[in-house]
């Protein structure tokens, strides 16, 4: 009788363990999160949203206006350092984007989402407790940005199609002797608009020498507004893209590649929208490597 109930335990424990498999499995994400939406301006609201992401420990490393009507505020805390510290170039997801949007009377403020971010790129853990301090501060109506949303094992090898890159084909956009003297070669590039660049934020990983650099873009094919003009024609805006960012690695200095980078913000894009952009790739590298030092 002992061994009978036994195995009806193992059987049940077993049972239990498969739906938790298939519902964690289940789990879609999506690039973006929509806080909330009410009427007013970016005026009317910034003061207020920058003061509860403070109050829910978030630090404001950079803030940036890409064009009227939008306004993005770059954070990170301790606990997203520590995590992009743990994995390869996981410095890319030290910083998450809160974005204010004016859209037919309306604010929209959203967020990047820090379950797709830290799939996406690859990096420990699942951004669960990030999105609960964000949801938090700022609220968490709904995702967007990916209409059917996306797997964990489908974000882990993310790619916009076939012969398309993934996160580690990173461009490398210049080497110097050392990190200090790349970072100290990126900052100087940066001061004096290279490729029509300009620095927005500044994250250091704790641990690494690696340090994440927001980069704003205001020329050529590239150029923020240029692309988000063009790309960011839903009802739910996604300002939470910008900046575009380069990485300082050690003695390197990367950037994500750029049809990546707009691919895993813009994932349902059809292809007939990419090809309106189809120099912004390009540009944006050319701008990148200028604001390099290269």
């Amino acid at each position: 009788m002992i061994r009978k109930m036994s195995l009806v335990w193992l059987v049940l424990a077993l049972w239990f363990a498969g739906i938790a498999n298939v519902v964690a499995d289940e789990v879609r994400y999506r690039p973006f999160t929509l806080a909330s939406t009410s009427p007013g301006s970016v005026s009317d609201k910034l003061a207020g949203v920058r003061a509860s992401l403070q109050q829910n420990g978030f630090e404001i490393a950079g803030e940036y206006a890409p064009y009227p009507g939008a306004h993005i505020l770059i954070v990170t805390n301790a606990e997203m350092r520590k995590s992009a510290a743990g994995s390869d170039h996981g410095g890319f997801g030290a910083a998450a984007r809160v974005a204010l949007t004016e859209s037919n009377g309306q604010v929209q403020v959203s967020y990047t989402s820090p379950g797709w971010m830290t799939n996406v790129y690859r990096m420990n853990g699942d951004g669960e407790a990030v999105a609960r301090k964000l949801a938090a501060a700022l609220g968490s109506a709904k995702g967007f940005g990916s209409e059917g949303g996306r797997k964990v094992a489908n974000l882990r090898e993310y790619h916009y199609m076939m012969f398309m890159p993934y996160f580690d084909d990173q461009v490398t956009l210049a080497e110097y002797a050392g990190y200090k003297e790349a970072l100290a070669a990126v900052n100087k590039a940066l001061s004096t608009g290279q490729g029509g660049s300009s620095k927005v934020y500044q994250i250091d990983i704790p641990g690494k020498e690696e340090t994440l650099i927001g980069v704003a873009l205001k020329q050529g094919e590239g150029a923020d507004a240029t692309v988000m003009a063009t790309t960011d024609q839903g009802e739910l805006k996604h300002t939470a893209h910008l900046p575009y960012e380069i990485l300082v690695s050690g003695s390197k200095v990367y950037m994500l590649h750029g049809k990546f980078r707009i691919a895993q913000s813009f994932p349902d894009l059809t292809m007939g929208t990419f090809m309106k952009i189809s120099g912004a790739p390009d540009a944006i590298e050319a701008s990148l490597r200028a604001a390099a030092g290269n």
